[in-house]
């Protein structure tokens, strides 16, 4: 017996000889499986692009940001690194609810929020001391328990058919994070590694207070520290090393 191919069209509509549009192609496990070593494999391509571009770079606080075609290429390869992985299970669950054409779309949407975040880096970023860096931390502590924190990072694991929506959630939500990344070394590898475990975490798994909370104690104790005692904090690298 042969079997109905999964895109076969749908009968034509009773009376009008119109034959109905294709059914949507959705993902067999096979395929989801290659969506998943996609995006992750793009995410870690990204990491060797983002490593190798921002060797020698580093200048803590005072970092250069270089020209805006550079940085932002960077910034570009940075966030894919970071954010990609935290984004699988939300570019899955578009391949399997509208099909594999639909993956270059929504993962190529959501990037392009992160793309936008770098033009306003670029505008907005100067070289700073470590007061202002200490003040930007604590201020990003206490964003990590205010209601629109929680709201943002709920959206950003709900399913969202946009990709350039579920960006948008996804930067809010970790918002007070790149802040962090970028006024303590926008071009440090440390600092990249260490945001995008935090980024990851809170992508995927679902807030609890018994860790939110004390997240953002830590966070509070670290600006404290950069503003008292910055040489002494490990990968922060002093102004004009």
């Amino acid at each position: 017996m042969n079997g109905e191919p999964q895109n076969a069209a749908l009968p034509a509509a009773v009376g009008t000889g119109v034959p109905a549009l294709p059914a949507v192609v959705r993902a067999t496990p096979a395929a989801a499986a290659a969506t998943l070593t996609a995006t992750l494999g793009l995410a870690a391509a990204c990491w060797v692009v983002a490593v190798w571009q921002m060797h020698g770079m580093d200048m803590g606080t005072a970092t250069q940001l270089g020209s805006f075609g550079f940085f932002i290429a960077v910034w570009v390869a940075m966030m894919a690194a970071m954010m990609l992985p935290g984004a699988a299970p939300a570019v899955l669950r578009r391949a399997q609810a509208d099909g594999m054409r639909a993956v270059p779309l929504f993962t190529g949407a959501y990037l392009a929020v992160w793309a936008l975040a770098g033009v306003a880096v670029y505008a907005l970023y100067r070289p700073h001391g470590t007061p202002a860096a200490g003040a930007v931390v604590i201020a990003a502590a206490v964003y990590e328990v205010t209601p629109l924190k929680r709201h943002f990072r709920r959206r950003c694991r709900d399913s969202v058919r946009s990709g350039f929506r579920f960006g948008l959630c996804c930067a809010g939500s970790s918002l007070g994070l790149m802040l962090m990344l970028v006024v303590l070394g926008v071009m440090s590898i440390t600092w990249m590694a260490v945001i995008a475990i935090l980024a990851l975490a809170q992508k995927l798994l679902p807030p609890k207070a018994a860790v939110d909370v004390p997240l953002a104690l830590a966070i509070t104790g670290l600006g404290i520290w950069i503003i008292l005692a910055p040489a002494s904090v490990p990968g922060l690298a002093p102004p004009m090393m």
